[in-house]
């Protein structure tokens, strides 16, 4: 059993959409095929992995740093030979051999891109959807039947105003959706307040509605805008400041009482860990937002999973960004509370399942090997380019 060949490709998903701090016009994403020399149904096994959105392809420091290093490691010491299986976390040490620590940017995104097509691959080799093979391994067998999920969306866009924001967010809940996400920060405060009561018009109250800053404001800021929501009641208020300013967080809650998200731009174990150290987050009500696709991979996520247990919080309270099949896979499998989706944004990445419905704000996943892009016709036909014959 052995790794023969690993595929990567950077496709665009650039879009003119925007959030308060960033927009899409010439974002990317990197693609990557694990081809193993295991067969199944008469073809070769093939993982697939893909990076969130946000953060721009990495291709050149996967075919720079990581990728030699695997194609030079020993195939038998990449072998998980207790589960006749590729060891995941053999290959995630071989691609961070020689990496000094700290520095958590750009290698985590290209590292967990990898380390997506690697479990992949694992689950197909042994024959189980991914949340499956996870809730085996880790939670004893029982795994989640359903997840919770939230539409993202609301974004700032050339021309759109409150009636196309209100059409949009009613598109949501029309298909399933409870809780809708909205952007905020890139607009004044008036003009945003403005956006979020249209919203509320349609999606009745604001526990059914999430705003997202993108860590755009200064604390001032943060403070003036979270003195303006309060009257609200919103789902949470998420990413005010800088995602490495846990000073600005902590004290942003002090004038905050209700709850607030942030996390996706943390990308190692340490850097979480220093949050719920430093960052004055409540683990009865705020929200934690970590992305296996650009931190490191689910190698890593296991390790910010046990800092978190250690410091006296439940999986429950993380809700990862994405919107992908992956992190749809491992809330399932290892007990999270919940996932986000962009039913309209990033195509052909989010979204699940072509056969899966939401209902009432949950979704189930498809019973098939692996983390089950096969099931999702459109993003499938993009990786299969990868295998080619």
């Amino acid at each position: 059993m052995r790794i023969v060949d690993v595929r990567e490709r950077t496709v665009s998903i650039a879009s003119p959409i925007a959030n308060a701090y960033i927009d899409f016009s010439k974002m990317t994403c990197s693609i990557v095929a694990i081809v193993t020399d295991v067969v199944r149904g008469g073809k070769p096994v093939i993982g697939y992995g893909f990076n969130s959105n946000g953060r721009y392809g990495q291709g050149a420091l996967m075919r720079d740093r990581f990728l030699p290093r695997l194609a030079e490691a020993d195939p038998a010491g990449l072998i998980d030979e207790a589960n006749d299986n590729l060891d995941p976390f053999a290959i995630w040490s071989t691609l961070m051999r020689n990496e000094k620590p700290g520095g958590h940017g750009e290698r985590s995104v290209a590292v967990g891109t990898i380390d997506m097509a690697v479990w992949d691959a694992v689950a197909k080799i042994a024959g189980v959807p991914l949340w499956r093979l996870l809730a085996d391994r880790y939670r004893g067998g029982k795994a989640d039947e359903r997840v919770w999920v939230y539409a993202a969306g609301g974004y700032y866009y050339p021309g759109k105003d409150d009636r196309q924001l209100k059409a949009e967010m009613l598109g949501y809940r029309e298909r399933g959706y409870k809780v809708v996400k909205m952007k905020i920060g890139g607009a004044p405060l008036d003009v945003d307040l403005r956006r979020i009561e249209s919203v509320l018009e349609v999606v009745g109250s604001g526990d059914n509605l999430a705003v997202d800053a993108n860590g755009r404001f200064d604390l001032d800021t943060a403070i003036r805008y979270a003195e303006a929501l309060r009257p609200y009641s919103l789902f949470w208020y998420e990413e005010a400041g800088d995602p490495l300013d846990f000073a600005l967080q902590g004290e942003l809650g002090r004038h905050y009482d209700l709850p607030m998200a942030t996390g996706e731009n943390l990308f190692s174990h340490q850097d979480a860990r220093n949050l719920l150290r430093y960052g004055g987050m409540d683990r009865d009500r705020d929200w934690l937002q970590f992305d296996c696709a650009l931190s490191y991979g689910l190698v890593e996520y296991l390790r910010t999973l046990d800092v978190m247990a250690e410091l006296g919080w439940s999986s429950r309270r993380v809700v990862p960004h994405g919107g992908h099949q992956m992190s749809l896979n491992i809330a399932a499998g290892l007990h999270l509370g919940g996932n986000e989706s962009y039913p309209d944004v990033f195509r052909p990445f989010g979204g699940f399942a072509d056969t899966i419905v939401v209902e009432d704000s949950y979704v189930g996943l498809p019973d098939i090997p692996g983390i089950g892009f096969e099931a999702k016709s459109e993003l499938y036909a993009l990786l299969k380019t990868l295998a080619g014959d």
